[in-house]
């Protein structure tokens, strides 16, 4: 028999400070950046891109823990786990996932080791926002910083694609999954970013057939997972591969498939003005609510009430009452 849930999400994935400020297209092309794609950089290039970025906000961020503050500020309970050094942006990132109510129990790397990771997020003038991550202290993440205990206890154990990226976490991933269904729980990835699912298509394949219970995927995601441009022939694939999936589409809302369910869930229209965390607020929204026992419709509503609520002003993390928002 299952025990009592002591969390409903528990959160794994990249523990990355985010630094975001606004940017001309011209910028981007001037530094060969891809528009609205997330970049993998080293040490020396995220250094000389800051020096050269504009004036810039820095909280604590990384898709994973986007999620876990904006599903918080909903009022579920809500922990993370993610490998930060113990250097100055490991504090502030510490300090920001804790102060929003997530519980944060990885322990630091030693500052020598690695550091701290950071995103330098650039937004562009139409709310467009472009990514340039060094992932530092993320690639020491592994097996061994997963809280066994926190896994079995939550409703909904939730992975970011991006984690994809440092090889020892794709095998944190699976033994995750492993001790989450053995308690009895579930198990939700989202894709993150395209151009992360062309670099490990085969591997998403498999982990989104074999482990996942609930999938979280935007347009363009989906696509580039089943190498197609049929949004239909998309959506059938998905629908056969996993139990559950949300799928968003911008300003044409979400589609939620389960079984022979669908549901469409419109947008919530709003004055776009970062769409940094737009994804991320959308599956916090939608797993507050799945793990309140609300059903799939309403969760998406609260999903499309929390990314418009991001999107509408600078930065990831909610600025409005969530809770008042989704009971109105």
């Amino acid at each position: 028999m299952t025990s009592t849930p002591t969390l409903d999400i528990l959160g794994i994935g990249n523990a990355i400070v985010d630094v975001l400020a606004r940017a001309e297209d011209s910028f981007l092309a001037a530094h060969a950046m891809a528009k609205g794609g997330m970049a993998l950089i080293g040490a020396e290039q995220a250094e000389a891109i800051y020096q050269v970025m504009g004036p810039g906000v820095e909280s604590s961020g990384g898709s994973a823990g986007n999620t876990c503050a904006v599903a918080a500020a909903l009022g579920a309970r809500v922990g993370f786990l993610g490998k930060v050094a113990d250097d100055g942006l490991g504090q502030v990132f510490a300090h920001d996932i804790r102060a929003a109510g997530v519980a944060f129990p990885t322990p630091p790397l030693p500052a020598a080791t690695a550091p701290t990771a950071r995103c330098l997020i650039l937004v562009s003038p139409d709310g467009q926002r472009t990514m340039n991550t060094f992932l530092g202290a993320c690639v020491h993440f592994s097996e061994a910083d997963l809280d066994a205990a926190a896994i079995a206890g939550a409703k909904v154990t939730y992975m970011e694609g991006y984690l994809f990226d440092p090889p020892a976490a794709v095998s944190a991933f699976y033994a995750a999954a492993r001790m989450a269904h053995a308690a009895g729980r579930q198990v939700a990835i989202s894709l993150s970013d395209a151009f992360c699912v062309h670099r490990h298509r085969d591997a998403f394949r498999r982990f989104v057939r074999d482990e996942a219970d609930i999938l979280f995927a935007n347009e363009s995601e989906l696509l580039a997972l089943y190498e197609t441009d049929d949004w239909a022939a998309a959506e059938a694939l998905v629908r056969a591969e996993v139990k559950l999936a949300c799928l968003t589409r911008s300003a044409q809302g979400s589609v939620i498939v389960s079984g022979a369910e669908t549901h469409q869930v419109a947008a919530v229209p709003t004055q776009v003005v970062d769409t940094t965390g737009a994804g991320d607020a959308y599956a916090a929204g939608f797993l507050a609510a799945y793990t309140k026992g609300l059903g799939l419709a309403e969760a998406g509503r609260w999903g499309s009430v929390a990314a418009a609520e991001v999107i509408s002003h600078f930065g990831a993390r909610p600025q409005a009452d969530l809770k008042a928002l989704v009971a109105g």
